[in-house]
């Protein structure tokens, strides 16, 4: 399959948050886009995020399944991209409790078809890995940071298999002189988040509140720290560090951490709502061993690659709110 431009990038599931973020990124950048998609029975909720795009005929998608190694064959062998960005995974953590072999199986087993798939047919491409800060567990440098060296103690099977496709990639780097990156990438959001995420999910409820369509928040513990950042700012890190100096893993961050609840407060706040009048904490939302606080060192990123956020934690939030209010008005 001929291309004009000869910066090809195939992003596997590419009609995730991340992966609609990333296609509009390297479309400024005259790449030549390609895609991956996993079939759903409703059709529209496979291509939400992408719609536009695929409407301008601006990207070309294909279904794929990171678990089906020759649906991957297939498509790098017509694409022969210059770039790889492995996006797809079974990425929320309370889910990969309830399937924990769904999880392991899509993201250790799945990143080894890539892996594979890669090497057979464009061993010359360079291959970028979402790895995840939930990686590092409870494990924290004694200045509160993680970063690269910081080591990681898993504490879900979400996590545990993210692990799994990190050291594959470097044993690839190694073995087979692949061009590999990690993206260690901290917390990200926007206003394309899943609503099973907390962030969407405390924006989406309290205008839904301001509303009168709920009059209850359920949340699971208030006192998990992360450090939360806005996608647009993190598939920019991803093309950076694909095109970085060499084949390495770079944590992506914003430096900060804020509570879950003090993310309630900044919403409930921006509409002028009190957040201790609305939410009730759950059993349902408390996971069976808990990550109580992530904030991540990017000066590796910052150094090497130029790279560094430029959107702020309530910024990141308010236009999330604006999202829904509008949305749903």
């Amino acid at each position: 399959m001929s291309s004009d431009s000869d910066k090809v990038a195939l992003i596997i599931g590419i009609g995730g948050q991340d992966g609609s973020y990333l296609a509009e990124y390297l479309l400024e950048l005259n790449y030549t886009i390609y895609g991956i998609v996993r079939r759903h029975s409703v059709c529209e909720n496979q291509s939400t995020r992408i719609e536009h795009l695929l409407q301008d005929n601006k990207i070309i998608c294909f279904y794929g399944d990171i678990n089906d190694i020759a649906s991957l064959t297939e498509i790098m062998k017509k694409t022969q991209p210059t770039e790889i960005y492995n996006l797809a995974a079974q990425s929320h953590v309370q889910v990969s409790y309830e399937m924990p072999q769904f999880t392991c199986q899509t993201n250790a087993i799945g990143t080894l078809n890539v892996l594979e798939a890669c090497r057979i047919n464009c061993p010359d491409a360079r291959l970028y890995q979402a790895s995840t800060s939930e990686m590092f567990g409870n494990s924290i440098d004694d200045d509160g940071f993680q970063r690269e060296t910081t080591n990681f103690k898993p504490v879900s099977p979400y996590a545990c298999s993210k692990v799994f496709g990190h050291y594959l990639m470097k044993n690839y780097r190694n073995a087979y002189n692949m061009k590999t990156y990690n993206g260690i990438l901290f917390n990200h959001e926007s206003p394309r988040r899943g609503i099973n995420f907390v962030t969407n999910k405390v924006a989406k409820t309290a205008v839904e509140i301001k509303y009168g369509l709920k009059d209850k928040l359920y949340l699971g513990t208030l006192d998990s720290y992360r450090d939360w950042g806005h996608a647009k700012d993190y598939v920019r890190a991803m093309h950076m560090i694909v095109n970085g100096p060499k084949p390495d893993d770079y944590v992506v961050a914003t430096g900060e951490t804020h509570s879950v609840r003090e993310l309630c407060e900044v919403v409930f706040s921006y509409l002028d709502m009190n957040y201790k009048e609305y939410i009730i904490q759950s059993e349902k939302y408390i996971r069976p061993e808990e990550l109580q606080y992530l904030k991540g060192d990017y000066s590796k990123a910052k150094k090497i690659l130029g790279w560094e956020p430029k959107y702020k934690f309530n910024e990141m939030m308010y236009e999330m709110v604006d999202y829904w209010l509008e949305k749903l008005k």
